[in-house]
């Protein structure tokens, strides 16, 4: 399955950058009323690296895992004094750090063939033992339900692309696949190109209930401060005890 490949993951990046910027202000004062103000944030699907710039600039050191070699050199140049890894945060080494982060639902998507609840559990595992006593993790994801039950169909553009979108949610697997028909102009014509991604869903109760059983003291977040989720969307921090 491919993963934001060099034309969707610059669509991404030039058009769907929204959500972290709209969510950074926030995403930061968790962090500090946590106690975080500095040290190592480990971004778990870092895109093309908005949320580790915001993180740098506002005094943290940031390490980003994304399983897109073209996310992370993206990344590289949006935020260059962050550290970026290619793989997927499912498997790679999760260094000591302060938070764990992982914004714009990407817990939620299978490019990796570990993905899935027990991959996830795994995953809270590995962050629980990674983060200093006092640290914590943040995430979102998107919920069962979000599409209202029919597939939903989109055509987006911008000044040199434009895309095709056709969602499906199948409610008896708990998944989501996202159809995406991609056009990115190069010179004089465009370039076409084609993804399908699919996503696990959640439900914020059953993943608050897997990090209170790894020890994390949890609880929901229905916005990045000011910045409010949309419905089938909801947040999670999980704080690891002193």
């Amino acid at each position: 399955m491919t993963a934001y490949d060099r034309d969707l993951a610059y669509i991404h990046d030039t058009g769907f950058t929204g959500f972290v910027r709209k969510a950074a202000p926030g995403l930061l004062r968790l962090l500090r009323a946590a106690g975080i103000s500095r040290g190592l944030v480990v971004d778990a699907g870092c895109g093309s690296g908005v949320w580790a710039r915001e993180l740098t600039e506002g005094g943290y050191r940031a390490f980003g895992i994304d399983i897109s070699p073209e996310m992370i050199r993206l990344a590289r140049r949006q935020a260059p004094e962050a550290r970026f890894q290619i793989g997927s945060f499912l498997s790679a080494e999760l260094p000591p750090c302060d938070a764990v982060t992982s914004i714009g639902e990407c817990v939620n998507y299978a490019f990796d063939r570990r993905s899935g609840k027990p991959g996830l559990a795994a995953f809270f595992l590995r962050v629980y033992a990674a983060l200093r006593p006092g640290g914590v993790i943040v995430f979102d994801i998107v919920e069962p339900g979000v599409t209202g039950g029919a597939p939903q169909r989109r055509f987006l553009e911008g000044p040199d692309w434009a895309i095709l979108l056709e969602v499906r949610e199948d409610r008896r697997r708990k998944t989501l696949t996202r159809q995406i028909v991609s056009y990115r102009r190069v010179g004089k014509l465009y370039r076409r190109s084609e993804e399908t991604h699919l996503l696990h869903l959640y439900s914020g109760d059953e993943l608050l209930a897997e990090l209170s059983r790894v020890g994390f003291e949890a609880r929901l977040l229905r916005g990045y401060g000011r910045f409010r989720f949309t419905p089938a969307h909801v947040g999670l921090i999980g704080r690891k005890q002193n």
